[in-house]
C-alpha cells in the first residue's frame, strides 16, 4: 500500500472511511472482536487515531485531516489488511458490559456473552443474598471479574489465570478501574493457587477443539493460542474444572463456565446430566450455569472420560 500517494488523494474522514470499506471488503477480512462489518472496523481505527470520543455525532465524517492523521490511520489500515491484526489490538482497547479495557497480544479479547449475566446480577441463576467472594478463573484481561466488581461493588473479586502475562494485563485493567481495593490477582494452574469458597465462579477457559482452532480466521492468530485451545475436543479445561469446581463454592454457590461450540460434545459425552445451557438475548452460546449440588451430584458421572478418551484418567492441561 503506498501510503503517502493514496494520503494525498483523501482529505476527509468520510474519504477515508469509503477508501477503508473498500480495502477491507476486497481483502476479505474477518470481523469477531467487536465489530461484524466493514464499516464499524474502520470507525474504530479512525476516532482512536484521532483521540475521538466513540459515540461522536456523523457531522464529523466532513472534517478534512491533516497529513500526519491520514498518515496514521491509512498505516494502520495497512496493518489489518496485511497483517490481519484484529483493531482491538491495534488500538489497544476493547469494551465489555460497557466498559473500557486495556488489551494487547497477551490476552484473547474480550467478547463473551457472559456479560449478559453479569448485568443481569446473574439472576434468576444466583439464589443468594449477595456474593461476598467472586472468582474469575482463566481471567486474562481480567474484564470478566472487573465487570461482576461493578456489579456488585462490595463482593471481593479474585482474578486469576496460568499466564503471567495475562495477569500483568489483568492488573493494569484493575488499576485503570481505580478497583484495587477489592480486586486481586492470583497466577495459578486453574484452582492450584486458589484458596477459599466462593459464592460465583465465572470462567471462560479455552475451549477451542482441534478442528475449529486448525481453521480459524487468521485473525485468531494473533491471539495466544494457549488461551484457546484445548485439546482434541475442546474439553481438556472444561472438565477439569468441572470436576474440581465444587470443592472451590459456597452451600449456595454456582459455576458460570463457556464452553463455547465444545457444548455439543460435552452434552453427547455426559447425557445424564443437565447443564442449564444459558439463552442469551443478544447472541451467543455455549455457556453453562451450574450449582455446587449439582457438581457434587454429578461428581461420578464427570469423573468418566468421554468417549474417544476411555483409556484417560484425566486430561493434561
Amino acid at each position: 500500500m503506498d501510503i503517502p500517494a493514496i494520503a494525498s488523494q483523501l482529505e476527509t474522514i468520510r474519504d477515508l472511511m469509503r477508501f477503508a470499506v473498500s480495502r477491507f471488503r476486497q481483502a476479505g477480512l474477518y470481523y469477531g472482536h467487536g465489530t461484524d462489518n466493514a464499516w464499524d472496523e474502520a470507525l474504530v481505527i479512525v476516532l482512536h487515531q484521532l483521540h475521538l470520543p466513540h459515540d461522536i455525532g456523523d457531522e464529523v465524517l466532513d472534517a478534512r485531516l491533516l497529513q500526519d492523521e491520514k498518515m496514521a490511520i491509512l498505516d494502520a489500515f495497512r496493518q489489518r489488511i496485511e497483517q490481519r491484526i484484529p483493531v482491538a489490538y491495534l488500538t489497544r482497547e476493547a469494551w465489555f458490559c460497557g466498559l473500557s479495557f486495556y488489551v494487547d497480544e497477551r490476552v484473547l479479547i474480550p467478547r463473551s456473552p457472559i456479560a449478559e449475566l453479569i448485568e443481569a446480577r446473574f439472576r434468576p441463576w444466583y439464589q443468594g443474598d449477595y456474593p461476598d467472594r467472586i472468582l474469575d478463573l482463566c481471567c486474562g484481561s481480567g474484564c470478566i471479574g472487573i465487570a461482576c466488581a461493578y456489579a456488585f461493588p462490595e463482593a471481593e473479586v479474585l482474578l486469576s489465570d496460568i499466564s503471567a502475562d495475562a495477569l500483568d494485563v489483568a492488573w493494569i485493567n484493575t488499576e485503570r478501574h481505580q478497583l484495587q481495593d477489592t480486586v486481586s490477582v492470583c497466577e495459578s494452574d486453574l484452582f492450584d493457587n486458589v484458596a477459599g469458597l466462593f459464592d460465583i465462579i465465572v470462567c471462560n477457559p479455552p475451549y477451542v477443539d482441534e478442528q475449529d482452532f486448525s481453521s480459524m480466521p487468521a485473525e485468531y492468530r494473533h491471539e495466544p493460542p494457549a488461551a484457546l485451545a484445548s485439546g482434541r475436543h475442546g474439553l481438556d479445561h472444561p472438565l477439569a474444572i468441572l470436576r474440581q469446581a465444587a470443592e472451590y463454592l459456597t452451600e449456595d454457590g454456582i459455576l458460570v463456565l463457556e464452553v463455547g461450540n465444545s457444548g455439543e460434545f460435552l452434552e453427547q459425552a455426559y447425557p445424564g446430566i443437565d447443564f442449564n445451557w444459558v439463552q442469551f438475548e443478544r447472541g451467543g452460546h455455549g455457556v453453562l450455569v451450574i450449582s455446587r449440588l449439582e457438581l457434587e451430584n454429578y461428581a461420578d458421572q464427570l469423573a468418566l472420560p468421554p468417549p474417544g478418551n476411555e483409556t484417560a484418567g484425566d486430561f493434561d492441561v
